[in-house]
């Protein structure tokens, strides 16, 4: 990290990197809508993918939590079979699920819901979604799993006995219990979204383009290190303040929480 800030202050020439320290690289990034915009789209896109990833997962860890010990073993290892491949591999076998001529398009042609192919199903933002979900529900899933799974049912069982109702129960003790777990969960997905590369670049096309591929094109394509070190400093600084701004906020909604 020191490293990288150091080179994000050096100066990119036709034949490398010199040692002459400059804040040109901060200016350049504060200076053209390209950067901020792909600095805003990077935190939408990562935002939406903890929200889309916590409303899918926490079904998912709820009923891991109540089912019996041998059917919770095979359930939490056939959640794991997926992610034993590579990452890559389960970006790009979206490819053919939404693609043209893929999976999906041909199940709606079969049930006669389209008469032809759609092709706004891929290269879009949408489809940047449904594959940061998947590959990343793994890491929302378990922490709420491991926090539901140590709550002691007799919490439940007591509340019943006080005339709370199904979804009081759910609202007033099992969610401030998951809390826990909801913010490792959503920490972790939101810090690996937000350094998304591989999934935009295959499923978002040219307009979904986040941070990581806008970083990789300075390093690997213009060959700016300098401006490349610059954008993930400045990545790096505004995902550490969404997070301090969003533990503060989950402070006060546990000291809010607790005294109701």
């Amino acid at each position: 990290m020191i490293y990288l800030a150091c080179l994000s202050l050096w100066t990119s020439t036709a034949f490398g990197i010199t040692s002459d320290w400059t804040f040109k690289n901060f200016e350049t990034i504060f200076s053209e809508p390209v950067y901020l915009r792909a600095l805003l789209r990077t935190l939408r896109i990562a935002a939406l993918t903890t929200l889309l990833s916590l409303l899918a997962a926490f079904p998912i860890a709820l009923f891991l939590s109540r089912a019996r010990a041998r059917t919770k073993a095979v359930l939490v290892m056939l959640i794991f079979l997926p992610f034993w491949t590579s990452y890559v591999v389960r970006s790009f076998l979206w490819l053919p699920m939404l693609g043209r001529n893929g999976l999906i398009n041909q199940g709606l042609m079969a049930l006669g819901v389209t008469d032809a192919p759609v092709d706004w199903l891929l290269y879009n933002e949408g489809a940047i979604y449904v594959g940061l979900v998947y590959v990343y529900m793994l890491f929302m899933t378990l922490p709420i799993y491991q926090s539901l799974d140590r709550l002691d049912a007799k919490l439940i069982e007591a509340a019943g006995d006080l005339g709370a109702t199904p979804l009081q129960v759910f609202q007033r003790v099992i969610i401030p219990l998951s809390l826990p777990g909801v913010s490792s969960g959503c920490t972790m997905v939101f810090l690996l979204s937000c350094g998304a590369y591989v999934t935009p670049q295959l499923l978002g096309g040219a307009s979904g383009l986040m941070m990581g591929n806008v970083i990789a094109t300075q390093f690997q394509n213009s060959n700016n290190w300098a401006l490349g070190a610059a954008l993930s400093i400045v990545l790096v600084a505004v995902v550490l303040l969404a997070l301090v701004f969003a533990a503060r906020r989950l402070g006060l909604m546990n000291i809010f929480m607790g005294a109701r």
